[in-house]
């Protein structure tokens, strides 16, 4: 839910905020630079694959552009940037019969994420 142009709020299941962003001390100011301390990103953990194409097409509807997306084996992830420049992960676990093991070993990977495919299982 979107407060103006100034916060918006996350939430599931009908409460009214589980997270909530917003430029109140900040607009108007520098991102901080790459190299400071400080958030690199945060991760948000969606229950299954469709419910994460679901919120792909609707990041796609508001015209909120990806600045990546990745298959690491174990998990696939959509990145973006907030409008302070801060990064945002959305995944999903794979089930863990299905994660990449060699010589019985986990192997994860940083592969590229089929995008249209993960868009093509959207609500």
């Amino acid at each position: 839910q979107m407060f103006g142009d100034s916060a918006a709020f996350l939430s599931y299941g009908g409460y009214h905020h589980h997270l909530g962003l917003n430029v109140w001390e900040s607009r108007g100011g520098a991102p901080a630079p790459r190299t400071a301390p400080g958030l690199y990103h945060f991760a948000i953990l969606y229950p299954s694959r469709k419910a994460l194409a679901t919120a792909l097409k609707r990041l796609l509807e508001h015209g909120v552009p990806l600045s990546g997306a990745s298959d690491h084996g174990v998990s696939q992830s959509l990145y973006l940037n907030d409008p302070d420049g801060n990064g945002i992960e959305l995944y999903r676990d794979r089930p863990e019969p299905e994660w990449p093991r060699k010589g019985g070993n986990l192997a994860m990977t940083l592969d590229p994420l089929d995008v249209n495919a993960l868009l093509s299982e959207a609500d």
